[in-house]
């Protein structure tokens, strides 16, 4: 393919870096003391996912911070992502226990994934996979921060969720060995499933290192009433295998200087043992299962991740970080009956499609505090990605969606000016150029094969955006905060889902309404209280965007509808220390949107919950009764949802889980118990986000977890 033509900004660039003459790139030397830092209560937490690295509780939108602590609660009792994510954070849909994480939103739109910082989110075709390309007992922190956000570039529209992968312990060798088992409350042997992970890190000299690996088999599920839940064709968390393999290594240059390599595979696959059974549901019969061979083969996530980062802390003065990195992206998808083909023996076969995609991108960031009487910060920076990505048809490679190059460089600035000694501004801009490059292509017909269906134009569109921030934090008293924030993000939309839609012929790449891309302004303000042993924070956000994108069912197909979208909601959110052994988290979120289906500029159709979750109530208890044993109950409640279209109206449901953590003299022993009532329901998604009986699923039974952990 042609390169591009150079971007109309890169004479932001010595302008910006001449204003700076000394800054950061991502994760300065000083982040080795502040992860050690951020395990006391005492100690600010620094916020990588933020470029001038905020510190939480001092930022002027709603961020999230979700502990090692907290991950190991979740841990004890569910191994879905998905669900660990909604389980701790207010406005995350509820999860929809797949492998596909399509319908699971952030505040009504779709959230940006990192590991590290490395972005995981697919921008050309949304494979829905990107919650699932690292194990959780890789990761030492989640952050969080809420509504629409440029801080990283394209995908944010909804938020940023970062995954922050362990660490190398200070001075000797560490190693850690862990085992869990699991199983339904009727001990069925095809309900089994076990985990093993084990990591070894330390420090030797200027080096530090560390090494991980976790190998997981899942049996299948059952609900409440003891059925097999649903086998889904995006791809099943159930009756699969996965391994994760981590590996870092870094090397201080000197006090202020260090550079880390980092690589992380992780790869899951169904095991390809059960077939499903398709439900009815007007009758109210969910999807189900039995044992028996699925045509095709397995689908499966598999996900190289490589990255290289170099930080100065005392780079002239300013704070200097780089990274560079790379990802393959391999997600199949199991058999549908589309696709016909037939095969050298003359059976009529169906073929089955597989996402494939390749980032390479590098981000820069300088940063510089202490100006103006040490009242000003200001952090700059340069990122840049390319992206190819294509979907085949897995058994005669052919092309589903055309090879698609996607080249990306944005400039920005961000500035925190303490105005008054309690009133600090923050303010932003980032310029966004990119540009698309697609050949000439014919699209496929879905019900032959071996025929073509129209051919489109190849074109290079490209798009300019500049994204604007600005925020207010105000500290009232010593215990009372007041925040104000208005920010832009920047996505595109299912590029590959509009390239391979197209069914009418003369259609070309550069005129396609559909590509042009999606940019969201989120407007929040909000409240912080800590008061000793209570801490709360309240925020009303709103979430539009001219020309949104609309999930919507045609014809048993997703396709996504370029609306005028207009999102609206509160989150609560606060903690309780009872006493020094018992604490209380609650939380509470509620959303509503609506979309402008006829195009008369107004919004007039209710989203559904394809988009929306429900209004949401979460409590959570933990005690530590004694030295050795220490408990966790927390309980989630779905209240009831209406849209206009009365087939997808939500009946509500509670869910309880429960752990049990008891230090043995060698080890501990956890017992974790999802669903702890036996709760027979249909989930969120298969209630409010698609009328069908193929995804008509309920959700997971009483289940049982025992695991034993060793440090050593």
């Amino acid at each position: 393919m042609s390169s591009p033509r150079q971007p109309r900004v890169t004479w932001l660039i010595p302008a910006v870096l001449s204003a700076l003459p000394s800054m950061a790139l991502a994760q300065s030397a000083t982040e080795r003391t502040a992860d050690t830092a951020a395990t006391s209560e005492l100690s600010p937490v620094v916020v990588t996912a933020t470029r001038n690295k905020s510190v939480a509780g001092e930022t002027p939108q709603k961020i999230t911070i979700i502990t090692h602590e907290q991950i190991e609660q979740q841990l004890a009792i569910t191994n879905d992502p998905g669900q660990v994510l909604s389980n701790l954070i207010p406005s995350y849909s509820p999860s929809r226990q797949k492998l596909s994480n399509a319908g699971e939103t952030f505040r009504g739109r779709s959230p940006l994934f990192l590991v590290d910082g490395v972005p995981q989110t697919n921008p050309l075709r949304d494979s829905a996979r990107d919650s699932y390309t690292i194990d959780l007992s890789m990761v030492e922190r989640i952050e969080v921060i809420h509504g629409a956000s440029a801080e990283h570039g394209l995908g944010a529209t909804g938020g940023i969720i970062n995954y922050v992968t362990k660490r190398a312990d200070s001075g000797r060798v560490n190693q850690h060995a862990g085992v869990s088992l699991t199983s339904d409350d009727d001990l069925e042997s095809e309900g089994f499933g076990h985990k093993l992970d084990y990591q070894v890190s330390g420090q030797s000299g200027n080096w530090d290192y560390l090494a991980a690996a976790t190998q997981q088999e899942r049996g299948v599920f059952f609900d409440g009433n003891d059925e097999l839940v649903g086998i889904a064709y995006p791809g099943e968390i159930q009756n699969s295998s996965s391994y994760d393999l981590l590996a870092k290594l870094g090397y201080w240059i000197d006090d202020n200087q260090n550079i880390n390599v980092s690589a992380n595979h992780f790869e899951l696959e169904g095991n390809h043992d059960y077939v499903p059974v398709i439900g009815d549901r007007d009758a109210g019969i969910p999807t189900s299962a039995r044992k028996g061979n699925p045509d095709g083969d397995p689908g499966y996530n598999d996900v190289t991740t490589l990255s290289l980062d170099y930080s100065h802390a005392d780079w002239f003065g300013n704070d200097l970080d780089a990274k560079l990195y790379s990802q393959r992206f391999r997600a199949q998808f199991a058999t549908t009956p589309f696709f016909p083909y037939v095969d050298e023996a003359g059976n009529t076969l169906f073929d089955q499609t597989r996402n494939e995609s390749d980032k390479l991108g590098g981000k820069f960031t300088l940063s510089r505090d202490g100006l103006l009487n040490d009242r000003l910060t200001l952090t700059t920076g340069l990122d840049v990605l390319q992206d190819e990505t294509r979907q085949m048809l897995v058994h005669t490679d052919r092309i589903y969606v055309p090879e698609t190059q996607f080249r990306n460089y944005a400039v920005f600035l961000q500035g925190d000016y303490a105005l008054l000694d309690n009133l600090t501004v923050h303010s932003g801009v980032r310029h966004e150029y990119a540009e698309l490059d697609v050949d000439t292509f014919s699209t496929i017909d879905r019900s032959n094969v071996t025929q073509d269906n129209v051919t489109v134009d190849g074109g290079k569109p490209d798009f300019d955006e500049t994204l604007f921030n600005a925020g207010l934090v105000y500290q009232v008293t010593s215990w009372a905060q007041l925040y104000a924030n208005y920010s832009e993000g920047f996505g595109m939309p299912d590029v590959g889902r509009a390239l391979r839609g197209i069914s009418a012929p003369g259609q070309d790449v550069d005129t396609l309404l559909q590509l042009q891309p999606i940019v969201t302004d989120n407007r929040e303000i909000g409240a912080r209280f800590d008061w000793d042993r209570y801490r709360f924070e309240l925020s009303y956000y709103e979430s539009n965007s001219d020309l949104g994108e609309r999930l919507s069912e045609e014809n048993g197909v997703f396709v996504g509808n370029r609306e005028k979208t207009e999102i609206q909601g509160v989150e609560l959110s606060g903690e309780i220390q009872l006493s020094d052994a018992h604490g209380l988290r609650l939380s509470y979120a509620h959303a509503e949107g609506e979309s402008d289906t006829d195009g008369d500029g107004k919004v007039d159709t209710e989203l559904t919950g394809i988009n929306i979750a429900p209004d949401t109530l979460r409590l959570a208890w933990s005690a530590a009764w004694n030295d050795v044993l220490s408990t966790h109950l927390q309980t989630s409640y779905y209240f009831d949802r209406s849209v206009d279209d009365p087939e997808l109206e939500f009946d509500g449901y509670g869910l309880v889980d429960a752990s049990l953590a008891y230090q043995l003299p060698l080890g501990r022993m956890s017992v974790g118990i999802e669903n702890l009532t036996d709760k027979d329901y249909f989930t969120y998604y298969s209630q409010a986000a698609r009328i069908s009986d193929e995804y008509f699923f309920k959700g997971r039974g009483r289940t049982f977890t025992v695991g034993y952990q060793l440090d050593f």
